[in-house]
This record gives C-alpha cells, structure tokens and sequence, in this order.
C-alpha cells in the first residue's frame, strides 16, 4: 500500500523508531527527526537505527530528517516523541511549521518539571489560540507497549485519546496494524496520568527486586500503586475506568515486571546498592521516571492527595534516603481499609 499522505514522528529514539516504522510500512510517508544531524546521517546511510533499535530495518516510505520545516510541513498527522524535560523547546519549534486541521499525538510518557503540566497541557499553553484558528487538535498515544517488541511484530495493543472521539476513531485507523491494536479513548488526562505515573511505581518495584524481595512484594506494590495513580488522576479529572485500562493496568504491569523497562532497571540497581548519578550515566536512553517522580510529588503536594510510594521513591532519588528504610517505612504506616 502507498500513500500521499505524510506523517512526522519527532523524535528518533526507540520509540520514535518503533513508531516511524510501523506508519511507513503501512506506505505512509513518514519523516522521522532526530535532534543531532551525525545521527540522522547514520540513519539514513544504514536504514536502521542502530544506535537505539539495532535490527530493524527501515522501509522505503521512512524518511530521517534534521530539519524540522522538512519533517512538519505539510503533515497530517504528528507524533510527538522527545523525553518530557525536551518537550517544550522541541514543541516551540514545531509550532510554526504545523498545518491547518493537522492533529499531534504526544507519546511522551512524563510530566514537565516547573510547570507540573502534561504534554498535552503544554501544548496547548504553547499554541494558545492557535488551536482553533488552525483547527489543531491533540491526542495522547499510550500503553503497554515496550519498542522492541513492537519493531519485531510481536502483538501489542495501545489506547489513543482525543477529546473529540471521532478524530480518536480516525487516529485508530493511522496506527493500528494486525499486530498493533489501538482502541480509541476520549479521556486524554486519565492516559496521560496513568502513563506518567506508572514509571514511578516502576522504579519502586525494581527497588524490591534489587533489595531481594519476592513477587509478593512486587504484586503489593503493583495493586497499591495503580490505587495512587488512580487517586491523583480522578482529582484531576480523569475516568476512574481508564486506569484499569492498556494505559493504567496495562502498561503498569508491564513497566514493573518486563526486563526491557528502563525505570524498572534503575530500581533494580538501586536496590543492589548503586548511586542514582552512576546507574543514569551507564544508560543511553531516558528513564521518564527519575524526573516526573518530582514533578508529581509536588503536583500531589499542591492536590494534597496521597501517595505513599511516590514519597519513598521521591525520598530514595533525591534525598539519598536508604532504600530498606523506605520499605520498612512503607509497611510500618497506619494500617488502613482497602
């Protein structure tokens, strides 16, 4: 199948990647910006990327781009896909680039730090009234869904949410393969909370794995951190069933459990007693976790809601607190009604 229609994904990491590919096999014609020129030369000279998603192979609707004016103009479709703390100055940039009626997914899995705002919700501050002078409309990508696995055609299935459902439906139809199922949501900040969030508890599980708990452990924190989750997203307006959903449940189960999770990862070797400066300088890619944990301890501080693991997790990253005190300090609260 080909297709004149043109679609960019911003951002050329693994998701990016993952993300790029499955649209230019369906014969959209898709460009894929990076933010460093020497890497986008090595994309487009191997059609691969081998620095984050060695092995798969670009097809030829899969176009590597620098420039953003190249990548944006004249898109119907683009799909934000930088880490949270870039977002805005990447978004500021593609601003003026976009096209009348176009829609924009975020993929991003994070919260801003200062501003405690979503993706979605730094977007539209940027925009302002651009988004109806230029009928712009914004929707949220998320799910369980680790890159690898989704460059290698293994089954996944994501939500994408819009606030007009209709256009959630036709954004379905964009990304969706037989491999790759996307249900359509309208619920925009309950996915994009649940998909913040869920890096937080992920970080907090690979803490119990590293100090030596067992799946008990791992299980308790799965089922009391999808119920803080779920606590700070209904305060902010979300549907309490989307956290049950691929977005909440799904991609939390995953993140905590699956060896190809970064913020598990670091958990993990916090637990074996490595220092957070040292684990994030032997990694390539982002862990979104490490920095929306601030942001959502002082979003759940200005919401006065809850959350007992974020504030451990939130003590272990940035107040060097011991990582068996903040287990002990977890079960010794005051014991509670589920």
């Amino acid at each position: 199948m080909t297709s004149t229609k043109k679609i960019a994904v911003i951002g050329a990491g693994s998701w990016g990647t993952a993300i790029a590919g499955i649209l230019s096999v369906k014969g959209y014609q898709t460009t894929l910006w990076g933010h460093h020129p020497e890497h986008v030369a090595a994309l487009n000279r191997d059609r691969e990327n081998k620095k984050y998603l060695p092995g798969y192979h670009f097809a030829d609707a899969l176009h590597p781009t620098a420039d953003l004016a190249v990548a944006v103009s004249g898109c119907t479709t683009v799909c934000m896909v930088v880490p949270s703390h870039g977002f805005r100055k990447v978004f500021e940039e593609v601003a003026p680039f976009l096209e009348n009626g176009c829609c924009i997914v975020s993929a991003v899995k994070g919260i801003e730090n200062n501003t405690l705002l979503t993706m979605t919700q730094v977007m539209t501050e940027i925009l302002g009234t651009l988004v109806e002078k230029k009928g712009v409309s914004l929707a949220v990508l998320s799910g369980p869904s680790f890159a690898k696995e989704v460059a290698l055609g293994m089954p996944t299935a994501v939500t994408i949410g819009c606030k007009q459902i209709e256009k959630a439906k036709e954004l379905q139809y964009i990304f969706g393969t037989e491999r790759f199922r996307v249900y359509a949501s309208s619920d925009v900040i309950g996915l994009e909370i649940s998909a913040a969030l869920k890096n937080i508890v992920a970080i907090a599980a690979g803490i119990s794995d590293g100090i030596g708990y067992g799946l008990n452990s791992r299980a308790a924190l799965i089922t009391r951190g999808l119920a803080e989750i779920k606590r700070l997203g209904v305060k902010m307006g979300a549907d309490p069933l989307t956290f049950f959903g691929l977005s909440g449940l799904g991609d939390l189960v995953l993140t905590c459990t699956g060896d190809l999770s970064r913020n598990r990862t670091v958990g993990l070797k916090l637990g074996q007693g490595k220092k957070l400066s040292a684990i994030l300088d032997e990694m390539e890619m982002v862990a979104e976790g490490v920095k929306t944990t601030r942001s959502v301890y002082d979003l759940a501080k200005r919401l006065h809601v809850d959350m007992p693991i974020l504030e451990q997790v939130y003590q272990i990253l940035y107040k060097d607190k011991d990582c068996s005190d903040a287990v002990m300090d977890l079960l010794t609260r005051e014991l509670k009604i589920e």
